[in-house]
């Protein structure tokens, strides 16, 4: 190893370490449903925002964006009640900008609902729930996917509550390992 030191090879070791700490306190922005026009009523129950937001997982750190005509429609961020009733009189928030993006702030479960009148009633409408920072996830109540007779909000469905096993943050700490130890190793060849 001609013209490297012990020095270079703790340089190489810091910034690898670096990059995974980097890696994993990385802040997501994502595109509500996944596509620019997904913010509308849908065609189908399998096209619900919700059966999106099942298969993805959300952070504390993390934005969702939409991106929708801010003259015909709105996101109003609401309570789970309002959500479960389609109440848009009284928002938590409003947005009618056309190109929404709000931060998720803390673990839970964060309602949203369009502002067009009759939208709601048509299925237009969110729920994604947080996980803590840690990697956890939150243990409150999330909506009943299944109607109930008892349940005041027997009418709306939501995400699944993020699975509990640590399988998912190992494959995501191993695919961001190997990202940093390809960038280390780019950065400073042997």
């Amino acid at each position: 190893m001609a013209g490297y030191s012990k020095t270079s090879t703790t340089t190489s070791a810091s910034l690898l370490i670096l990059f995974l700490l980097f890696g994993f306190s990385m802040a997501k922005e994502m595109l509500v449903g996944g596509k620019t026009d997904a913010w509308r009523v849908p065609a189908s129950e399998s096209d619900s925002l919700n059966q999106w937001a099942e298969k993805s997982r959300f952070q504390v750190g993390d934005y969702l964006v939409w991106k929708y005509d801010g003259g015909k429609d709105s996101v109003l961020q609401v309570s789970r009640e309002d959500y479960g009733n389609c109440s848009i009189s009284n928002p938590i928030k409003e947005y009618n900008d056309g190109t929404t993006k709000v931060k998720l702030e803390h673990p839970g479960p964060f309602y949203f609902i369009s502002g067009a009148r009759g939208h709601c009633e048509k299925g237009q409408k969110l729920v994604v729930v947080v996980l803590t920072p840690r990697g956890g996830r939150f243990t409150g109540i999330a909506p009943s996917p299944s109607p109930s007779p008892s349940s005041a909000f027997a009418e709306f469905e939501g995400p699944a509550v993020a699975p509990t096993s640590s399988a998912t943050a190992l494959n995501g700490g191993i695919l961001m390992m190997a990202m940093g130890v390809v960038a280390a190793m780019w950065v400073f060849p042997m």
